[in-house]
């Protein structure tokens, strides 16, 4: 077995033990390993969706304007090498087995995800990194990425999910989310709902953190980003914002042409991603994502002029399933929507099985008829339904969404990508 095999499997291991929040041992193990988060200059980015995509945006525009940048974001979708990038690069699985020596040294039992973040934070200090662009993982006012030190941070958006961990209100999810403010750090803030907006005022009012609000202090580009659907708008907003505070802080500068150039090259995989004519990958596994998705394809072109359309759906159990499939599932396919429905399962262990969606999908098809077929493996379901949509007399869709999880099989498999020997996937 290979360095980045061994690596593979030790993540793995450690994937088992689940997740465990908390500051103190990644503190711990960074100070063992000389503080390398300390030389890294950060952009810290936490919400319940948008905030990955941001990141790219963020990172897209630095490397455009000439800064030695590093992107670190969660969770992966075929390799465990992709969380890390320098200067857009993939991280070499290699070199990350031989830092994680140094890791296990330390002695300290870190989890699954401390041990990628403090992964990222070595590479990127060994790099010489000049700005660091951080995808907060779960939360934030625990999560490992919070040990960075920010030049600025932002909260894209707040919505329901992981309330198991992050609490059942939006201002308890909020609360959470906060907790990447800083003293004196500027805090960006997408469109948020009232009383979780409410809440990250309140901590940034505390902390003494400047607060700039989308649509007050900063706005969408007049330009629409490489990235698909409107609400990338605000996301753009965000990154634009971010990168302009971290070159004035750090001196350089940041040209208007740069801006777009950033914009217009950015590269998000799984994200209203056209592999193929006929078919689409969303990571869409939340209802806001959902929604978005859902708006994405009613504004992609008038249904007349469209074929027919099916839905490759695999939805993990901690999710809400219902909150997925009703903005889904909304419109009839006389108007737009999924005239078919593939419910199936990635070979993550915590997928819902098919039968269990099918019975899901009904309950969201008694006033839009649709067919719904179970199908154990995904991508047999992908094949059926591209074989359905195309025996049709116009060119149709497929979109495939639900889980990361699915959407990292797919993927991979219809692009030929190259996938970790062991597969490991986040404990949620």
């Amino acid at each position: 077995m290979s360095s980045y095999g061994r690596l593979l499997a030790r993540l793995d291991g450690l994937r088992t033990l689940g997740v465990e929040f908390g500051l103190e041992r990644i503190v711990r193990a960074l100070q063992m390993l000389g503080a390398p988060e300390r030389r890294l200059p950060a952009i810290q980015i936490a919400g319940t969706n948008g905030k990955g995509s941001t990141a790219a945006m963020t990172e897209a525009i630095l490397r455009a304007a000439g800064l030695r940048t590093g992107l670190f974001t969660s969770p992966h979708l075929s390799r465990f090498t992709e969380r890390i990038r320098i200067d857009g690069i993939e991280a070499d699985g290699d070199r990350l087995a031989a830092l994680d020596r140094a890791v296990e040294a330390t002695g300290v039992p870190l989890t699954y995800f401390e041990v990628s973040t403090v992964l990222g934070f070595l590479l990127m200090a060994e790099a010489g990194v000049e700005i660091a662009v951080l995808e907060t993982g779960l939360g934030g006012r625990l999560d490992a990425v919070t040990a960075c030190h920010p030049l600025a941070t932002a909260v894209t958006s707040i919505a329901f999910d992981h309330m198991d961990y992050l609490g059942t209100t939006l201002a308890a999810i909020a609360r959470e989310k906060a907790g990447i403010i800083k003293p004196g750090v500027p805090v960006l803030i997408g469109r948020l709902p009232a009383e979780a907006e409410a809440e990250i005022e309140r901590v940034a009012r505390e902390r003494g953190a400047p607060l700039r609000r989308l649509g007050r202090d900063f706005h969408e580009p007049a330009g629409a980003p490489a990235l698909g659907g409107a609400h990338q708008r605000g996301n753009a907003a965000i990154a634009i914002a971010l990168a302009e505070e971290a070159c004035r802080r750090l001196g350089r500068p940041l040209p208007p042409e740069t801006v777009r150039q950033g914009l217009a090259s950015v590269r998000w995989p799984g994200r209203l991603e056209r592999i193929a004519p006929d078919l689409l990958l969303d990571c869409a596994h939340n209802p806001e994502g959902a929604a978005a998705l859902a708006a994405a394809l009613a504004a992609a072109g008038a249904p007349v002029a469209s074929g027919p359309r099916a839905l490759v759906l695999s939805v993990v159990g901690d999710k809400d399933v219902d909150g997925v499939l009703a903005p889904l599932l909304a419109a009839p396919a006389s108007a737009g929507g999924f005239g078919a429905v593939y419910a199936t399962r990635s070979h993550n262990r915590r997928a819902r099985p098919p039968a269990e969606l099918v019975e899901a999908i009904a309950r969201h098809t008694t006033r839009t008829p649709r067919t719904v077929t179970a199908v154990a493996d995904p991508l047999d379901a992908v094949a059926q339904a591209r074989r359905l949509v195309a025996s049709q007399d116009l060119p149709g869709l497929v979109v495939v969404a639900g889980s990361i999880f699915l959407i990292g099989e797919v993927r991979a498999a219809m692009l030929s990508e190259a996938t970790d020997p062991v597969p490991v996937a986040d404990p949620l």
